[in-house]
């Protein structure tokens, strides 16, 4: 055996015990007459002595040639530690070491392997395998496990089959961007990667699965950001016989278990919200309710006022900011221009300060008197002390850019509390979104979502209001699942296939194999996605996934380490029937 014990299992009931140990050198401290070594393993670190009076001289010479991140192995005896260290769990022994063993020497590695390292992200990136021995990757790895563990667990003991579903499948028009892959077996012809098992969890429930989930890889060739990767991984689910209701409490409960085992967080029932109620409150379908700052339209109170900047808009809204009444101009200035950067939008905003004594002090005081203003901080919930910010414009715009600020200033006043969680279900979407640059109507989750029964005379004559059996779960600011009740019928399915634009014959070629299918007996069904990556970050208290994955890409979709996507043999590519034209 190259080890009897892990270098984290090791303490005081164990002094006097003859051990194997393997591992990492994580660093060597030499007095000359004394070396002591802090040896790493996935589990933790011991502490090795080899001392002149105590240790063979061979031993003790080969000792002082290690290196950082040398692989070793060593046999001892455990000792009592004379400096103990309480914060580790071996702190109150060490090893005297009879035999060294190198098994493997190291070059210095490029940044120091601590929690507090050196290392930039993009050299870190470069030399992945090596961040993963950092406590902060390792433990983020171990944390994705623990959590897809009591997935696994939690659905089995509802009797949810694990099914996998084909990597090379269909291109099918579903929102983003496919990867395709060639197949040099049918000439001119391409697989794509899945961007969910959408389809295939659906034709699972005609063969009578009847609840199914897969951890699985799915693929979308999108631009990234923070919470976002070319390849992610998703908690796929469906479920038939079932009604939005059943699916809402089987993962409802999923996600109260996952905080109690793994956060020891007992949540009570989710609060439920429409749509339409979360864009008029918070500007976006996915809130955060860890905080107030919910929207107050003004419309009604600041319009007709002499002001031409609100009687043009088509919404006047803000919001309050508890506690900003003493911003001064120089604050107040700046998130003025915070809000007018490209990536917000906003023209220019006005400001009313909630004075401790009952009046108002505002930018547009020319135009509004105390009395106006004090309806606009009953609109708003604003408090005494606390400072209103307006945004006027375009509905949907304007609503984006509050949305945006509300955001902002829930992270500088430190009201996004990465350990508290607040996750709510959003309900009753719009079917369709309208494309103002085609003018085409387009799925808002993907074509196989039914519509609400109540609502499908409006197919006809109001499109844009037909309402969805679509739900998506909203943990902390960041959508974690969504699903919906699926379309089980030919009739039905063909009728959303026409609203979206496509002909009979696209439909038939893109997604016959589905109709045909439900002429066979589809039961009624649905199911739920949830993104792994996201909720696994959201429970470890981060905002980006990317050390909650092995090896993850940067923002360029490159793999840094090993060099992906590169180009391949000119062999290869005949054999794929593929030329590349020159840019």
């Amino acid at each position: 055996m190259y080890r009897s014990h892990n270098c984290g299992e090791l303490n005081a009931s164990n002094i006097n015990t003859e051990v194997t140990l393997a591992g990492w050198v994580q660093k060597s401290r030499d007095k000359g007459f004394m070396n002591w070594v802090d040896l790493r393993d996935r589990y933790g670190i011991t502490q090795l002595i080899f001392d002149e009076s105590r240790t063979d001289k061979t031993v003790f010479e080969l000792a002082k040639t290690l290196g950082r991140e040398f692989v070793i192995q060593v046999k001892g005896t455990v000792i009592e530690r004379e400096a103990k260290n309480k914060n580790i769990p071996t702190g109150e022994i060490e090893i005297l070491v009879s035999e060294l063993t190198i098994l493997n020497s190291a070059l210095t590695p490029p940044f120091t392997i601590e929690d507090e390292t050196d290392g930039g992200e993009d050299i870190r990136m470069k030399y992945r395998y090596l961040d993963i021995r950092r406590n902060p990757v390792k433990n983020s790895l171990l944390f994705r496990h623990k959590v897809a563990m009591e997935v696994r667990k939690y659905l089995s003991d509802l009797d949810f089959c694990e099914v996998e579903t084909p990597y090379l499948i269909k291109s099918t028009p579903e929102g983003a961007r496919d990867f395709v892959v060639p197949s040099r077996m049918n000439e001119g012809q391409f697989y794509a990667l899945p961007q969910s098992p959408q389809t295939f969890k659906q034709l699972l429930m005609v063969g009578g699965m009847d609840k199914y989930f897969q951890i699985v890889k799915c693929f979308r060739d999108e631009d990234l950001r923070a919470d976002r990767q070319p390849e992610f991984t998703q908690i796929d689910c469906e479920m038939a016989f079932v009604e939005q209701e059943d699916i809402l409490n089987v993962f409802e409960g999923l996600t109260r278990h996952l905080l109690k085992e793994i956060k020891g967080i007992e949540v009570d029932k989710f609060p439920r919200i429409t749509y339409d109620y979360a864009m008029k409150t918070y500007g976006n379908d996915k809130p955060d309710i860890r905080f107030g700052m919910k929207f107050g339209e003004l419309n009604e109170f600041a319009q007709h006022k002499e002001f031409p900047v609100f009687n043009s808009a088509e919404l006047v809204v803000g919001i309050a900011v508890p506690g900003a009444g003493n911003y001064t101009r120089k604050e107040i200035d700046g998130l003025i221009d915070w809000v007018k950067r490209p990536q917000v939008g906003a023209s220019g905003m006005v400001y009313v300060k909630c004075n401790e004594d009952g009046t108002f002090k505002s930018s547009v005081d020319k135009f509004y008197d105390n009395d106006d203003l004090a309806k606009w901080a009953k609109a708003t919930e604003a408090n005494l002390g606390d400072m209103i910010f307006v945004l006027s414009g375009p509905a949907n715009k304007t609503r984006a850019q509050l949305s945006a600020l509300r955001m902002e200033l829930a992270a500088r006043l430190g009201l996004r509390n990465p350990e508290e969680f607040a996750p709510l279900w959003v309900v009753d979407f719009p079917l369709l979104e309208l494309d103002e640059e085609s003018g085409r109507y387009h799925a808002m989750h993907h074509p196989f979502t039914s519509p609400k029964p109540e609502d499908m005379a409006l197919l006809e004559t109001e499109p844009g209001k037909v309402r969805a059996n679509a739900y998506d779960m909203v943990l902390n600011g960041n959508e974690i699942g969504g699903g919906s009740i699926r379309i089980h019928d030919k009739a039905t399915q063909q009728l959303m296939f026409k609203y979206l634009g496509f002909t009979e014959e696209e439909a038939k070629a893109q997604f016959g194999f589905l109709m045909d299918a439900f002429q066979f007996g589809a039961p009624p069904h649905g199911g739920l996605a949830f993104g792994l990556d996201r909720l696994v970050a959201i429970l470890g208290g981060q905002e980006t996934i990317r050390d909650f994955i092995a090896f993850p890409k940067n923002n360029s979709g490159r793999d840094v380490m090993i060099d992906a996507p590169s180009t391949i043999d000119e062999s290869q590519l005949k054999e794929l029937h593929i030329k590349i034209d020159s840019i």
